[in-house]
């Protein structure tokens, strides 16, 4: 499957899901909704950002999907730096950071594959 296509349709569905029910995508990435009430929104946050970077690489075209790309690997970056800062300081479980780091490493991979092969 084309990267991008892949790419955009993963960040839909989890998007999606983070959306529909935050308790659930947050347990299964190793936070705990119990005890930190907080992680349901800020789960929801990112679902939404998850749609939002999945249908805008979907509707553009040439260089505007090109730039929507790369913002999504920005993004992915962010996410895997913030996991492993997260993990390092203590604020997440080892475990809970590899989970989170592991899809953002992934995704970083896979839009700057996208974009070797647009270029």
């Amino acid at each position: 499957m084309n990267p991008v296509i892949g790419l955009s349709l993963g960040r839909i569905a989890v998007g999606a899901a983070a959306v529909a029910n935050p308790q659930l995508v947050a347990k299964n990435l190793g936070l705990d909704p119990v005890s930190n009430p907080q992680v349901p929104y800020v789960t929801r946050l990112f679902g939404l950002r998850e749609v939002a970077l999945g249908l805008a690489t979907l509707t553009t075209g040439g260089r505007s999907r090109t730039g929507v790309i790369g913002i999504g690997v920005l993004v992915d970056a962010g996410d895997a730096a913030t996991s492993y800062l997260a993990m390092q300081d203590g604020q997440i479980s080892r475990k809970a950071g590899l989970t989170l780091l592991a899809p953002a490493v992934g995704a970083v991979a896979s839009g700057l594959l996208a974009l070797v092969r647009r270029g």
